[in-house]
């Protein structure tokens, strides 16, 4: 079972990943579209973009925090916790960044909530 310190370093983990890549997607999106219309190198663009900085080193906070979550928590609880990234990412995307979502999208990533509920129940017992 989880401690609360440990919950919420594996949350911190896992939010902090889905937000850097959120981030990056949103400095990738305006990279493009400046090279679309004024030419130029998107790698360059993307170098000097904020949301790409700060989503890399948001992306690399969640990282450290991945690690020090993995030397306190077995994996086998830790990593279904990803599916919530999954969950939050497709969340963010559609309502954030207003990408298109299709009803089975949002079907399986329910699926994948209830894996995760499924998993921690188990952990319960």
């Amino acid at each position: 079972m989880l401690d609360l310190s440990s919950l919420a370093l594996l949350l911190f983990a896992v939010f902090s990943s889905a937000g850097g890549q959120i981030m990056l997607k949103h400095g990738m999106r305006a990279a493009a579209t400046a090279v679309e219309q004024s030419g130029g190198s998107i790698a360059l663009r993307a170098a000097t973009s904020p949301w790409i900085v700060v989503g890399l080193v948001v992306f690399a906070a969640s990282a450290v925090a991945w690690m020090s979550t993995l030397a306190r928590v077995p994996l086998s609880v830790a990593y279904p916790f990803n599916a919530l990234g999954y969950l939050l990412i497709v969340l963010a995307g559609s309502t954030v960044l207003h990408e298109r979502t299709s009803v089975w999208t949002w079907a399986g990533s329910l699926l994948v909530v209830v894996g995760l509920v499924t998993v921690m129940a188990g952990q319960q017992r």
